[in-house]
């Protein structure tokens, strides 16, 4: 055959069926295959000498194509050989289906001919069930007769407590109960004859003494074993009986799920009321009997420090219990009971349902105190569940914590909010007091540094350290709760404070013509050492916060510095319109001719001004350096508004040397006030004080046409000063030109720096007067 034909089997030998008809496959790689070996002789024969290589190039493909055709063969051929081994396999599996169809149906018909033989039978099975049934009856009758006075028997001993003589005859009423139900039901060989409900019935009513036995010993022995631990100090052998019969009717039960357990015909059933699974309701009376102490305590017993005693009495008898379990009750139980593990469990349990329940009443903070100090501190203590003899039990037991910790949160934020409530009335009282001592007719209390306070630092410091100590007690979260609490309130306290200051020089304006309150400054001075005192402790009280605890509130951090900022600010300005209230009625006669010639009032005003440096004296630092430097530059500020009212305008030179001179005694005098500023390293950058000289010297100045330099370094000095005070200094003269007034304004105009970053401006606060024109004829020479 070629390759490229084949002959079918059902087609003459003479006819072919061409390939692509069968498979058209075969014809396109067939075609894809000329091509290739066209590409590829095209790429090998490119050139006329490469022809002499063809003979080679045909060997060596023909030897290709052999091998191929060989491993094609031989593929094939495993094939074939496979095809036929798995028909004969075919064959050899419809043969033995055969056979085993013939074995089939002559079983079947077998079967057909032993049925009918069966049937005589069924009387004779009858007759042999009422036979074993009969047999029963007769072989029970003694029991049955002395089943009522086994009952008795057995309830007396019940009612006397021999618990275990009364087992023992209770077990041998069910195990006559159990053998008459399984002989009326029938043996294995009989199982189709099922016990009928009226024989079952019948039984149960006989036997019904059986079961309430059965309750009242149960009612017993739960009775024991609840008093278990009443009964290890005095008489153990009640609860060891009642261990026995515990252990018995478990290894019973056991026994009895494993024979009876199946579910087929012949299985004997399982006798009334069992598994009966004492055990576990050993274990669970044994809660019940720890849970019984916590059902009785209700809110009015345990109010106030009722709950700190209450929480002490738990922890003494829960411990108690625990070593009577321990040492006494341990020895009574088997081993795989570990009973001192289980009463531990049972506590923990009681203890975290009450302790909930304790919880959700409304506690006061000192109750709330004693709650969480009991939770994170004695019960996990050597006093409590860290004894050493526990520990080891502790560990082979996972109690889980007491309170969950979304508990405690909730406890300790109401804790806070407790603490936060009287913390809030402490402070309102205390402010109260504070408005009261400002009334008194007076001075305030000094310190041992001879500083003015009152009460209200002390008041407010000790308390909310105090309340940061005690809740340190419980640990630190709660000690930053409650820091950030206090904080909070006192940027309260502080707020209310700043307003009342404000009501304060208030009343005092309006009351100022009565004299009512000598001791006004006195008060505002020591309401400023009180601030610094609660600055101290605020700044303590945040030192003691944990790093941790800043990003843990939600709301708005407390700013309390910046209270304390805002009410030392109010207090500081209240006491600088004291001073400027004292100096006002002798600042009029400031820069006049009757001062020019007598110096007054400058004296006058130096007394007022020492008189107030005295008392600032009395303030605490760095506070009491910002009211003399606030004082300073009050004085220079108002001594230089009045040379800018232009009360004295010099008229000759002579004029001018002593007004100048008359400015200088009074800056030494000023000097000699303030010069405590200068010996503590306070003074400013920029001196008031060096202002009276320089304006002293501009006024002095012998030359008009230096005016301009000497503008340039005022300008320098004073970037603030303006073009307004500048020509009321000139008018001050009265010698200047108008083409050197015309120069000088200039050369402000022309200059006019910005003002240094950190420069405290003086001129800004000086308002010069308008200028008044003189009245005058709208003339030609005017116009």
């Amino acid at each position: 055959m070629s390759a490229g034909d084949r002959t079918n089997d059902g087609d003459k030998p003479g006819d072919t069926v061409p390939v692509a008809e069968v498979w058209p496959e075969v014809e396109r790689a067939e075609c894809l295959a000329r091509g290739a070996a066209l590409k590829w002789a095209s790429g090998v024969f490119c050139r006329p000498e490469y022809l002499e290589r063809l003979s080679q190039y045909r060997k060596r493909e023909s030897q290709r194509t052999a091998s191929i055709h060989t491993r094609l063969k031989s593929m094939v051929q495993s094939y074939l050989e496979g095809v036929g081994w798995g028909l004969e396999q075919l064959q050899e599996a419809k043969v033995e289906l055969r056979e085993v169809s013939h074995a089939l149906k002559k079983a079947g018909l077998e079967s057909n001919q032993n049925a009918d033989r069966v049937k005589p039978l069924e009387r004779l099975r009858e007759v042999s069930v009422n036979h074993c049934q009969l047999f029963a009856a007769v072989s029970n009758l003694p029991r049955l007769y002395s089943v009522r006075s086994m009952v008795l028997e057995t309830e007396r001993l019940v009612e006397s407590r021999r618990l275990l003589e009364a087992h023992a005859r209770l077990m041998d009423l069910e195990r006559w109960q159990d053998d008459i139900l399984w002989q009326l039901h029938g043996a294995a060989g009989t199982a189709r004859s099922a016990l009928s409900s009226e024989d079952k019935e019948l039984v149960d009513k006989y036997f019904s003494g059986v079961g309430q036995l059965v309750d009242a010993l149960g009612k017993e022995l739960w009775a024991v074993v609840s008093s278990a631990l009443a009964l290890a100090r005095q008489n153990p052998t009640p609860f060891v009986s009642a261990v026995r019969i515990v252990e018995r009717e478990e290894a019973l039960d056991q026994v009895l799920l494993e024979e009876r357990g199946g579910t087929g015909n012949n299985s004997r059933p399982m006798p009334p009321g069992r598994p009966r699974c004492w055990r576990a309701c050993f274990f669970r009376v044994l809660e019940e009997a720890v849970s019984a102490r916590f059902r009785s305590v209700s809110y009015l017993h345990t109010r106030g420090p009722g709950l700190a005693g209450h929480l002490s009495a738990l922890q003494h008898a829960t411990m108690a219990d625990l070593a009577t379990v321990r040492h006494l009750l341990e020895h009574c139980v088997p081993p795989h009971y570990r009973l001192t593990g289980a009463y531990l469990r049972a506590s923990h349990r009681c203890l975290h349902a009450h302790l909930l329940q304790v919880s959700s009443w409304d506690l006061e903070s000192g109750e709330i105190f004693a709650v969480l100090n009991w939770v994170r501190h004695i019960y996990n203590s050597p006093d409590m569940m860290g004894h050493p003899d526990l520990v080891t039990e502790l560990e082979r037991e996972e109690l889980g914590p007491l309170i969950s910790a979304e508990g405690l949160e909730q406890l300790q934020g109401k804790y806070v909010q407790s603490v936060r409530k009287s913390v809030s009335e402490w402070m309102r009282k205390a402010l109260q007091v504070e408005l009261q001592d400002w009334q008194r007719d007076q001075e305030p209390d000094t310190d041992h540094e001879g500083f003015y306070q009152t009460s209200l630092p002390t008041i407010i410091t000790q308390m909310l350290e105090e309340n940061a100590r005690v809740a340190l007690m419980i640990g630190e979260a709660l000690r930053d709760q409650t820091i950030q609490m206090g904080l909070y309130e006192m940027e309260n306290l502080l707020n209310r404070f700043r307003d009342a200051l404000v009501e304060f020089g208030k009343e005092h304006r309006r009351n100022m013509s009565n004299n009512k309150n000598k001791f006004y400054l006195h008060y505002l001075l020591a309401s400023i050492s009180n601030c610094i005192i609660l600055k101290k402790s605020t700044e303590s009280l945040q030192q003691q916060q944990t790093s941790r605890s800043a990003g843990q509130f939600s709301r708005t951090p407390p700013n309390p510095l910046a209270a304390l900022d805002r009410a030392v600010r109010r207090a500081c300005r209240l006491v600088m319109d004291q001073l400027l209230l004292d100096l006002q009625p002798l600042l009029p006669g400031l820069l006049t001719r009757p001062w020019l010639v007598h110096g007054d009032p400058t004296p006058k005003l130096c007394h007022v001004l020492e008189h107030h440096l005295e008392l600032y004296g009395r303030v605490r630092p760095p506070c009491r350096e910002r009211l003399q430097e606030e004082a300073q530059w009050l004085m220079v500020v108002e001594y230089v508004r009045a040379l800018m009212q232009k009360r004295l305008v010099c008229r000759s030179a002579d004029e001018r040397r002593k007004l100048t001179q008359q400015m200088v005694r009074d800056d030494q005098l000023f000097r000699e006030i303030l010069h405590g500023l200068e010996g503590d390293g306070l003074v400013p950058d920029v001196n008031p004080l060096a202002l009276l000289p320089i304006l002293a010297d501009f006024i002095r100045l012998k030359d008009p046409s230096m005016l301009t330099l000497e503008v340039s370094g005022l300008v320098a000095k004073y970037p603030d000063i303006s073009e307004e005070h500048v020509c009321v200094l000139l008018d001050i003269r009265g010698d200047v030109s108008r083409d050197i007034r015309g120069a000088v304004l200039d050369l402000l105009e022309q200059s006019a720096p910005p003002l240094p970053a950190g420069y405290r401006p003086i001129f800004t606060d000086i308002l010069v007067p308008p200028t008044t024109m003189a009245f005058c004829l709208p003339t030609a020479k005017c116009a």
